[in-house]
């Protein structure tokens, strides 16, 4: 049944305060879900230094939590990508604490990748970002004892949070091109949600007949299939998982 104003649905998103990308992102997605409202709430991530770098700052992720759950959203969701560096079971607790403080559903970037990628099927990955070398080899040795295997990869060498946002689409299409040079895998990894790979993953899929995950797009549709909301209209502008049944 509808609210007042039209809406069906509504998700709580929590991001990194330094981040220009998801905001923007969701809220244009959502001109293709028109049921669907998004209520933001952010925690303290800025510049290059994270002052809790191998952990989640859970009062500040509980308290925005427990902001969003003042609007009774039916789904809150961390679209952050910061689980690939600090490991997938710290997502997994993430989301037991913000259920357990709020008693709405929850999910993030990191868990709502396992669930698309074993929707399709897909272990063999191209990992794509802006960041520097080091950190990029902590993502890929969390997905890999996920049991993900990344074939191929590319990315830029930034440190900063909001140098991350200033990449272009089109340089991060390169970036995809570059990587698939080296290795055919099985799904594109755009592994960052201050960076827009949102804004090329449809278009890239049918220049290259791969899926193409974003870290943004990710957390929205788990948190819209955990709510039972139809993601296919969203799917011709951004990507085959808002087909995926």
């Amino acid at each position: 049944m509808a609210d007042a104003l039209g809406f069906r649905h509504a998700i709580g998103v929590i991001t990194p305060s330094g981040n220009l990308v998801v905001e923007r992102v969701v809220t244009a997605l959502l001109r293709d879900l028109p049921e669907v409202s998004a209520h933001f709430s952010r925690i303290p991530v800025a510049g290059s230094h994270d002052p809790f770098p191998d952990r989640y700052d859970l009062a500040a992720m509980l308290t925005a939590a427990r902001l969003l759950a003042d609007a009774k959203p039916g789904s809150i969701q961390w679209n952050g990508s910061k689980g690939g560096a600090i490991g997938f079971a710290q997502d997994r607790a993430l989301k037991a604490r913000i259920e357990d403080a709020t008693g709405i559903p929850a999910t993030t970037s990191s868990l709502a990748l396992v669930e698309a990628l074993g929707r399709l099927g897909a272990r063999r990955l191209a990992l794509v970002t802006p960041y520097a070398e080091a950190y990029q080899r902590r993502v890929m040795a969390t997905l890999a004892a996920e049991g993900f295997e990344c074939v191929a990869e590319s990315h830029l060498g930034l440190t900063d949070n909001l140098g991350y946002a200033g990449v272009a689409p089109a340089r991060i299409a390169g970036q995809v091109r570059q990587a698939l040079a080296a290795a055919r895998p099985e799904a594109v990894l755009c592994w960052c949600t201050n960076y827009a790979g949102a804004l090329v993953a449809a278009a890239l899929e049918a220049e290259l007949g791969l899926p193409v995950l974003d870290a943004t797009l990710l957390p929205v549709w788990g948190a819209l299939r955990m709510m039972g909301a139809d993601t296919a209209p969203a799917a011709p502008r951004w990507g085959r998982i808002f087909a995926l049944a």
